[in-house]
């Protein structure tokens, strides 16, 4: 979690910088998914404004120019700036940016403000030597083309997104996880939930995009694990073995272990553990169930368990997390 000024009642300003050649997708992707997240007495959590260098229009890969209201000052104030992909221009030919923007990212991250790309956005924060050291990933189509242009960044082009101080998504939808993700870290699990919702997205994709990335060979059909998957959330209460999961799912272990992982990029382990903590985290923001209870409840059978992995994956106690999430929502 993050200490920074989407905790406060006054609006999180974000700036959508948008440069040649930017996605449409992309580009109304934070306006559409912040603009869903307000409180239970339905106040904006975010405010939501574009621009471009110098105020200027760009082209888009949609046949259309955007028209911004704003220059690169916006970038100046903003608590969170976004950089939509884009399909061509310098930082995806040569590995180059206008000096002004590089300028105004390199000011904006030195100030503290939160900077966050969607898809080949990322080409756009790495010219501008913001990735440099740290995990990132982009769209899979253009891992290849990334790396060679930037060998100094830690490519992982088979999750949805990272936040490593810097923010990256994968492609295209994988920009509206990035963007969830952020409203569950700044607001929590039920504010985040419910701008899902609006945006007819489950609040959490299992995996990552290694499930999107096309094979040289197709895989066979097979009946899946989404159904067993189902049944283990309705079971997080109870003790769940990968005999049992293997068993509901009719397979042996390891035939339910490959697919299992192959379709959510997780092991069961890994994605059961995840599931029990984010139903923790939404029994603590919307219950009075001690903590005690909430660790049954989620699964983990101890207080001390659900501690552990509570701070392992979010950095927090649980008695602070549900100090915090509560009070704001």
């Amino acid at each position: 979690m993050r200490n920074n000024r989407a905790m406060t009642l006054a609006p999180h300003r974000i700036a959508v910088l948008a440069v040649d050649q930017v996605v449409g997708l992309d580009l109304g992707t934070p306006s559409q998914v912040f603009g869903t997240a307000r409180t239970g007495d339905l106040a904006q959590l975010y405010t939501v404004d574009t621009c471009t260098p110098g105020g200027r229009p760009v082209r888009s890969t949609a046949g259309f120019q955007v028209l911004p209201d704003h220059g690169l000052e916006l970038v100046e104030t903003a608590d969170t700036v976004v950089v939509p992909g884009i399909h061509g221009g310098p930082p995806m030919t040569d590995g180059t940016l206008d000096p002004d923007v590089a300028a105004a990212l390199q000011a904006a991250h030195q100030r503290g403000a939160r900077i966050m790309s969607i898809c080949t956005g990322a080409f756009v924060l790495a010219a501008a030597g913001l990735l440099d050291g740290r995990r990132a990933t982009t769209h899979w189509a253009y891992a290849s083309l990334f790396r060679r242009l930037h060998p100094d960044v830690d490519l992982d082009p088979e999750v949805l997104f990272i936040d490593d101080g810097v923010l990256t998504s994968a492609g295209v939808a994988a920009g509206i996880d990035l963007c969830l993700h952020v409203i569950r870290t700044d607001h929590g699990s039920e504010v985040a939930n419910r701008a899902a919702r609006r945006c007819v997205m489950p609040p959490w994709r299992d995996g990552g995009q290694a499930q999107y990335i096309e094979r040289p060979v197709p895989r066979a059909v097979v009946t899946g694990t989404a159904a067993t998957r189902e049944w283990a959330r309705q079971r997080l209460h109870e003790p769940v073995a990968l005999r049992d999961l293997a068993a509901h799912a009719r397979m042996s272990v390891r035939t339910f272990t490959r697919h299992f992982r192959s379709e959510t990029g997780l092991s069961p382990a890994q994605w059961l553990l995840q599931q029990r903590t984010e139903h923790a985290r939404l029994l603590l923001e919307t219950t009075d169930l001690t903590v005690d209870q909430v660790a049954r409840h989620a699964g983990f059978g101890t207080t001390a368990a659900l501690r552990q992995h509570f701070h392992h994956r979010l950095g927090v106690a649980p008695a602070t997390y549900r100090r915090t999430f509560r009070h704001t929502s």
